[in-house]
């Protein structure tokens, strides 16, 4: 669940999201570091930690707070038969002791930090960099930044309390922790491509969906992932990769 990588015309949506996950690795140096440590915050049904393990030999901890998440994510692991190579925990990303990683990569996790913790989340993660260490940030972004509060219908039915910064602001954040930033990239077509692949998986898997969910949520979820298509589409907002 996560803005995939469309960098060919023909790509299927799998293709994309494997090829979002090669280019994380890559800015984050990993086909040159063989046997790197990567810490992967907030790591969702474990994809990103999945593939930095099988195509890049790292060793990756994942880290999130949904049980359900972690259940999932160590059973996908399990049948992959990398678990001597990664370890998904339930775990938030301040309880992480004195460990230290020779990368860190958060995708679609950042959304829910907030511009009032946003310095503490950065200055966190810096503490667990080694050395020529490298971090990348995946969050969708809002000019001037922009609160998703429970008035707004992504506030009330989606994102309870989410928060998309300025990427101008995000870059302030990490300069301010001390990190050098080297790399500012958009994706934002790329996520307007991604969730009208999505619109597309739930129309064509409707009633296994409303059987699922109910009706009256999965018309939420449609006209969410239409209407952020058009948002991405027309730039009202965006994603970066910092």
């Amino acid at each position: 669940y996560s803005c995939a990588y469309l960098n060919r015309p023909e790509a299927t949506l799998a293709e994309a999201q494997a090829a979002k996950h090669e280019l994380v690795c890559r800015k984050l140096g990993l086909q040159d570091r063989p046997a790197a440590r990567l810490l992967d915050v907030g790591c969702g049904w474990g994809s990103m930690a999945m593939h930095a393990a099988a195509h890049h030999g790292a060793s990756v901890v994942g880290i999130t707070i949904s049980p359900e998440q972690a259940d999932h994510a160590r059973a996908r692991v399990d049948r992959a038969g990398l678990r001597d190579r990664v370890e998904i925990r339930l775990q938030d990303y301040r309880d992480l002791g004195d460990e230290e990683f020779d990368a860190i990569s958060s995708i679609g996790m950042f959304e829910h930090v907030g511009k009032v913790r946003m310095r503490e989340y950065f200055q966190t993660l810096a503490t667990h960099l080694s050395s020529g260490g490298r971090l990348l940030n995946h969050a969708i972004s809002s000019t001037a930044g922009s609160r998703l509060r429970g008035r707004s219908f992504t506030g009330r039915y989606v994102f309870p309390d989410g928060e998309l910064l300025d990427v101008g602001d995000v870059v302030l954040a990490m300069e301010g922790v001390g990190l050098e930033v080297r790399d500012v990239e958009s994706l934002r077509e790329h996520y307007a491509r991604t969730l009208r692949a999505w619109v597309s998986n739930l129309e064509a898997s409707w009633d296994a969906a409303v059987a699922l969910v109910g009706e009256a949520r999965a018309r939420v979820w449609r006209l969410y992932m239409a209407g952020s298509a058009v948002g991405f589409e027309d730039g009202g907002i965006s994603i970066h990769h910092v």
